[in-house]
């Protein structure tokens, strides 16, 4: 019996292994080194200052803790920056 590879998605243009159930605010997390609430915002109490758009569609904080990520999705994280 052959094994099937690895679920994969894609984030930030890079691919990465697909973790069975894995939510956005765990990604975020995982990315920002930060505790995310199920609102999505840090328990730290700081700004995230972060978006996330999953298959060309932006995600509310709201849902990052509902919104489980699927192979093949398309996710980018994107930071705020100050400037003009």
């Amino acid at each position: 019996m052959t094994e099937s590879p690895p679920a994969e998605f894609s984030l930030n243009g890079s691919a990465r292994v697909l973790v069975s159930g894995q939510t956005t605010a765990e990604l975020v997390a995982a990315i920002s080194g930060r505790s995310i609430t199920a609102e999505g915002t840090a328990t730290d109490g700081a700004r995230l200052g972060l978006a996330v758009a999953r298959n060309g569609a932006v995600v509310p904080r709201s849902q990052w803790s509902k919104t489980t990520l699927e192979q093949d999705d398309v996710v980018e994280i994107l930071s705020a920056v100050q400037g003009g």
